[in-house]
């Protein structure tokens, strides 16, 4: 009965799996595990909130006063970054920081699913952000806004180069926005599965391993809240890059 529980491959806790499959016009709505998860941490989001704002008093009780400081935090971010313009931007700004701690926090529960562990959701919003970025820079600057791949003063025999450069790198913001967060979620949580895995085969070997199975177990107690750290830190980078990536478009840096 237990081994139902055990998972044999540090690897398989990152498995897709379809719990209620549903296709339309040949497309495919299936719910899986990853998208329950995304759900899942979006009512929760939607439950804190209200939480917070209940009962609500001119003395902040304990829900109040976490959300406010969690205000403060992406306020203070949007403001270091954008200044006054991030006034417009921020509700998508403190949405998108909220939404990727809580898909960070639920994946550390176990038997969970980390919804940022896969690539496919942290590039695909990653890209998604990346347009919408570009499109509010269209819209600011007009036809300048492609200036920005071309710097001034540039002799016209390296203008292919350079704009080809230039535009690479541009480019490489999604990659590094999303791999970032995708490396650091995946790595953590198969070390953790990895250093878990070690503590209970020495245990279920008896004798003199099962007494030092407290060596690993102390070093996995240390990594979750590690690991727990990263989880509040990545979805901080990932927003803080995001209002970094938004700032150079406005300002055409």
């Amino acid at each position: 009965m237990l081994n139902r529980f055990i998972i044999s491959s540090p690897l398989e806790q990152f498995e897709i799996v379809t719990i209620f499959p549903l296709s339309f016009a040949g497309l495919n709505f299936s719910l899986t595990n990853s998208s329950l998860f995304m759900i899942i941490a979006s009512l929760i989001l939607l439950f804190w909130t209200n939480l917070s704002f209940y009962n609500g008093t001119m003395i902040p009780n304990n829900w109040q006063l976490v959300k406010e400081s969690f205000y403060e935090t992406t306020a203070s971010m949007v403001q270091d970054n954008l200044g006054f313009k991030g006034e417009f931007y921020f509700p998508f700004i403190f949405t998108l920081h909220i939404i990727l701690l809580y898909c960070n926090l639920i994946g550390m529960i176990p038997y969970s699913f980390t919804v940022t562990s896969h690539i496919v959701f942290t590039f695909g919003l990653a890209a998604s952000i990346f347009i919408g970025i570009n499109i509010i820079g269209i819209q600011t600057h007009g036809f300048k806004f492609f200036a920005l791949f071309l710097p001034r003063n540039v002799p016209l025999a390296i203008v292919p180069l350079l704009v080809t450069i230039e535009f690479l790198s541009y480019i490489v913001k999604v990659f590094t926005l999303s791999i970032r967060l995708f490396a650091n979620m995946t790595s953590g949580h198969t070390l953790l599965k990895i250093i878990a895995g070690f503590a209970w085969t020495m245990v279920s070997a008896g004798g003199l391993l099962a007494v030092f199975h407290v060596v690993p177990l102390a070093l996995l107690l240390a990594l979750i809240g590690l690991e727990l750290a990263i989880a509040g830190l990545q979805a901080y980078v990932f927003t803080l890059l995001t209002c970094i990536y938004l700032n150079d478009v406005l300002d055409m840096h």
